[in-house]
């Protein structure tokens, strides 16, 4: 009798239709990223297909060009200035930016991204109508454009590029970064935030003033597994006043800090709350003069350390001058990448900002020195400052993504 069960529930097996494979978040941030998915994946027939080769062999170019011209260098400054980060990183003003952020802050095992932009969605590529895959592919190419040409997104055009198509949102542009970044995807999920700072990650109601965006559990090569945070955001004061955003933040803190080609939104009175919250909750900060002024900073608190030129704002930031950056700047060591809205390296700064514990002495977070700590910055004054020059065009390769 058993060998007869074993026998009919075989063939019952064999006569059923096979249970299709699941596309999983991985795969399609492969796909995505014009890396081939796994081989049993529904989407890997998708990649003999002439748009997704052409796309493959322009992100190959795109981004070993930017590897070799910042990211590898972004990687080696941070192993030799940052000796000891927290396991927590705050990008406030990011847009999707994830490179970025694992760039400087590889070690980090938490990210916290936030930005106006929503999370978007992605939805199932091998169910997207005939054509829709290559448009999808172009639209994902336009939408990185301007980061992979100058490190970081212009804003106009990413409201445009991340409400078009299929694909939206950022989650797409996250798939992206992280798979180029060598990370694989575990999970991804929905996440809100209620006005107290507890956070929601099944069907429960946060309230109708949640925070929404997405949580990211992903591993690198080591197979530790990390988490990104992406949340969509107002900022301003009447923003975060509102919102439990930053005590959520809160619970992650202390942490380390990004701040670039934050639109001089830092230099603002209407956005002094996460002004503050970043100055009291991170150990170090790393920014370029579009983030916190000098003045701001409690000289009794902190110790800076300057890379670079400061060659003052683009003309797009008139009045954002800093007379104290550029005293400070008299001492920088040099830096081999450029970084923000300068971001041609002989014209690129950046500050990193060291918090001192209660002592005085220097934190473990940095191992960068100087010959002395440079003297207590002024508070800014308003200047008008020498017209900078004008930014010059994306390099030619990238020139079908201009406007």
């Amino acid at each position: 009798m058993k060998i007869a069960a074993v026998a009919a529930a075989m063939l019952l097996a064999a006569l059923l239709p096979g249970r299709a494979a699941e596309v999983t978040a991985d795969d399609t941030a492969r796909f995505l990223a014009g890396m081939p998915p796994s081989a049993d994946s529904p989407l890997t027939p998708l990649t003999r297909d002439p748009a997704w080769q052409r796309h493959a062999r322009f992100f190959d170019t795109a981004f070993a060009q930017l590897e070799q011209r910042q990211l590898s260098k972004i990687r080696a400054w941070s192993d030799t200035n940052l000796a000891a980060p927290r396991p927590t990183m705050f990008y406030m003003f990011s847009g999707p930016d994830f490179l970025y952020a694992d760039a400087f802050y590889s070690k980090a095992t938490t990210y916290v991204l936030s930005a106006l932009e929503p999370p978007g969605s992605v939805p199932d590529l091998t169910k997207l109508p005939r054509g829709g895959v290559g448009a999808a592919l172009y639209n994902v190419e336009r939408s990185l454009g301007s980061i992979l040409s100058f490190s970081f997104f212009i804003t106009k055009q990413m409201k445009v590029d991340l409400r078009a198509g299929e694909l939206n949102g950022t989650l797409p542009i996250l798939y992206v970064f992280l798979a180029r970044s060598g990370k694989s995807i575990r999970n991804v999920s929905p996440v809100a935030v209620d006005d107290k700072g507890t956070a929601y990650f099944a069907n429960e109601n946060p309230g109708a003033n949640a925070v929404r965006g997405v949580r990211i559990v992903f591993a690198g090569s080591d197979g530790v597994e990390k988490t990104l945070y992406y949340f969509s955001t107002d900022l301003s004061n009447p923003g975060v006043k509102a919102s439990g955003f930053l005590k959520f933040c809160a619970t992650l803190a202390p942490g380390n800090s990004l701040i670039k080609s934050a639109s001089y939104l830092l230099h603002s009175g209407n956005f002094s709350t996460v002004r503050d919250f970043i100055l009291a909750n991170s150990s170090t900060i790393i920014q370029d003069d579009s983030g916190i002024p000098l003045g701001y900073y409690s000289p009794k608190k902190w110790r800076f350390f300057p890379f670079g030129r400061y060659a003052g704002p683009i003309a797009e930031f008139p009045g954002r001058y800093q007379d104290s950056y550029a005293e400070l700047f008299r001492r920088a060591q040099p830096m081999d990448f450029g970084i923000g809205y300068r971001w041609r390296s002989h014209e690129s700064n950046l500050l990193l900002s060291v918090k001192l514990p209660d002592d005085g002495s220097v934190s473990p977070e940095a191992t960068s020195s100087t010959d002395a700590p440079p003297p207590p910055p002024r508070p800014p004054r308003r200047r008008t400052p020498r017209p900078p020059a004008p930014v010059e065009p994306q390099p030619r390769s990238f020139q079908w993504f201009s406007r």
